[in-house]
């Protein structure tokens, strides 16, 4: 796995009248949210243009929007546009991984940086946008999702975000310190199944040293969670961690059951871990910024933004 060992570069911010892109590179995306999340960018100043293949179906999947080759056309075309300021993905599901074969990395490389906007699925484009291209993302809702076009909070806390990338505290009232202590590092990491998924497949980087791993996930049970988690151990995964930021863990079965899983894979790490600073997804998602600098401190419930990044 190559190695990242310091924090990205952070595209700069959209302005007002810039022009943003909508892209579908998972699945399937409805359109009447999709109409409304257009809208609330439009709201924003933006100028937005919507993938040509973003309403697409698979023809024979699906849980796709549309096919491989179209999906990965509509990303590139955005990213290597220079009218494009940013790139927000219309929705999760399944399918991003599908794409990473099929894109012109060079010709990504050779564009003018910017900001990917997404979640949930969207972790493997981080990764691979970050190891390969060396630029910062934000892991935040997505547009044509009710995250952003019936949550007012997730929303607004995006759009700062996006808009005003200056230090930030994050916190959440929900969190608590499973390990207490204070750490400083790189923030990495987003989707647990979706980073397991990547093993083995030469497109997850080796962690930043040091690092502040993010992990969420959603609809998968205590004892998946505990395989993706050894996988990743295992896999070396977490060993330049300087602290670990849990996300929301819906649908993943009782709560005190996850805790107890979560603690007993990671908590001999000897490292702050935070539970649940509200990104992920949950009510009032948080936007958070990934390969950043930022300062852990899970005993406040805080994960702090520096100046270098998004927040």
């Amino acid at each position: 796995m190559p190695t990242i060992t310091a924090a990205r570069t952070v595209p700069p911010p959209p302005r007002t009248g810039d022009t943003v892109a909508v892209v579908a590179p998972a699945g399937p995306v409805p359109e009447e949210q999709l109409r409304a999340g257009v809208e609330l960018l439009e709201s924003w100043g933006l100028r937005v243009r919507v993938g040509e293949h973003v309403t697409d179906r698979h023809p024979r999947l699906a849980y796709l929007a549309g096919s491989d080759a179209d999906r990965a056309a509509d990303l590139e075309r955005a990213w290597c546009d220079p009218e494009i300021s940013a790139v927000l993905c219309a929705r999760g599901g399944y399918g991003s991984v599908r794409l990473l074969s099929r894109l012109d990395w060079r010709a990504m490389e050779r564009a003018p940086g910017k900001l990917l906007v997404g979640s949930s699925d969207t972790t493997a484009l981080h990764e691979v946008l970050g190891l390969r291209l060396g630029l910062a993302g934000l892991f935040g809702p997505m547009i044509a999702t009710k995250a952003f076009t019936e949550d007012p909070t997730a929303r607004e806390h995006l759009r700062r975000a996006l808009f005003e990338p200056t230090r930030a505290q994050l916190s959440s009232p929900h969190s608590a310190a499973l390990r207490s202590g204070r750490a400083t590092g790189v923030t990495h990491g987003g989707n647990l199944s979706v980073l397991a998924g990547l093993l083995g497949s030469g497109e997850l980087p080796e962690p930043p040293n040091p690092g502040i791993a993010l992990l969420e996930d959603v609809t998968e049970q205590p004892y998946q969670l505990d395989r993706y988690l050894t996988q990743l151990r295992r896999a070396g995964w977490f060993e330049a961690a300087a602290g670990v930021v849990l996300g929301s863990w819906q649908d993943c079965g009782p709560s005190e059951g996850v805790r107890a899983t979560l603690l007993d894979v990671l908590g001999d790490l000897g490292v702050p871990m935070l539970w649940e600073l509200g990104f992920g997804h949950c009510d009032g998602q948080l936007t958070v910024p990934l390969g950043v600098s930022a300062e852990l401190d899970a005993e406040a419930g805080t994960l702090t933004i520096g100046g270098t990044g998004p927040g």
